[in-house]
């Protein structure tokens, strides 16, 4: 039932895109450089807690502060590519700009996005980058695609391999921590292949999985 696909599902880096490393502060300039006081600092660190938003003034800060504080999402975006270019937190930017990309109906964008730079993210985000394909792939009535990751998430669980070897992870719901089972997972992922079965007229193999 499972397709050889590992070793093309990590997307090699597209040509034409350059992404350099973040800028480097020397220790010299570290020392000379003023910091708040506690004084300073504690209102905007209380309106950074209460608006969900990350201190600071980087690329991806500023992407944050536009898609949250702001609602321009078509302005947070191009933040989030300024992110992903300068290499400032380009996992996070990566999964957040395909996020609002799929609320504007962008989502074939977000798909081609993520398989460009998904590379320069570390391993323990790929995971949480294949569930945003899956979202956007249903989104763009990419079913065959998405069935493909749900088999190799599939695999990945009956193996061991999936949660880092774990038996739980902790996932956000809402906005929400949650702890989701390898139990749970393993029934949402058949039921989400039944479902997509279900879209191709593929009913006896969808039948199958919702057994």
């Amino acid at each position: 039932m499972w397709k050889n696909n590992e070793s093309n599902h990590y997307m090699s880096p597209a040509r034409g895109f350059l992404t350099p490393p973040p800028k480097w502060r020397s220790p010299a300039s570290e020392k000379n450089q003023r910091w708040p006081t506690h004084a300073q600092s504690a209102k905007p660190d209380l309106f950074h807690v209460t608006h969900k938003v990350p201190a600071g003034d980087s690329h991806y800060v500023r992407a944050k502060h536009v898609q949250l504080i702001d609602k321009d999402p078509s302005k947070a975006i191009s933040l989030f590519w300024a992110a992903i270019n300068s290499g400032d937190r380009v996992d996070s930017a990566l999964k957040d700009m395909a996020v609002v990309m799929k609320q504007l109906d962008r989502s074939d964008e977000a798909i081609e996005a993520i398989k460009s730079f998904r590379h320069l993210c570390p391993s323990e985000s790929q995971e949480s980058i294949d569930n945003i394909l899956i979202e956007l792939y249903k989104r763009s009535g990419r079913i065959e695609e998405e069935i493909e990751i749900l088999e190799l998430k599939l695999k990945n669980v009956e193996e061991g391999i999936a949660f880092g070897g774990k038996k739980t992870r902790i996932a956000r719901s809402q906005g929400k921590k949650v702890q989701i089972t390898i139990e749970k997972e393993y029934s949402r992922l058949l039921g989400n292949l039944a479902w997509s079965h279900m879209q191709l007229k593929n009913y006896k193999l969808a039948e199958e999985y919702y057994r």
